[in-house]
């Protein structure tokens, strides 16, 4: 079920300025930037090698990541696995009986189906589980 570490996602601040460090410094190629509306969220995506790093920047202070960096500041948020089926994967981690934020997918960035596993499940750390959708296939195209 489980493919590869899709991606690690991390809260910023400011985007322009996290792509100074992540982009200008290191050299990561910026594949684009989005806002995901439904979770007050502007993501900018890189590519490293075959995975990706998410840059997380809060568009509106009570959505989940600027909530994170009041609590926490900026840093790791989160790590993603992609999945070949994420519905699939839910029950069988549910029947489990690990704790999930989401019991359904949902709409991520890139037209991903996406799903969390709350960090008490995982040692304090927050899992996303990311499906390619069929449109986010052929958008990428």
């Amino acid at each position: 079920m489980y493919k590869r570490i899709d991606h690690i996602g991390i809260a910023v601040r400011s985007i322009t300025d996290a792509l100074k460090v992540y982009r200008d410094g290191l050299g990561l190629t910026l594949v684009r930037v989005e806002v995901v509306a439904d979770q007050c969220t502007r993501v900018a995506i890189l590519a490293v090698g075959e995975s990706r790093i998410e840059l997380l920047e809060a568009t509106a202070e009570d959505s989940p990541i600027g909530k994170f960096i009041a609590k926490r500041g900026e840093g790791l948020h989160h790590i993603c696995f992609q999945v070949t089926n994420l519905v699939e994967e839910i029950a069988r981690l549910k029947a489990a009986g690990l704790r999930l934020i989401d019991e359904a997918p949902r709409c991520g960035a890139e037209g991903r189906l996406v799903a969390f596993l709350h960090p008490s499940t995982a040692a304090g750390v927050l899992v996303e589980l990311s499906q390619v959708s069929a449109q986010a296939t052929n958008s990428s195209e």
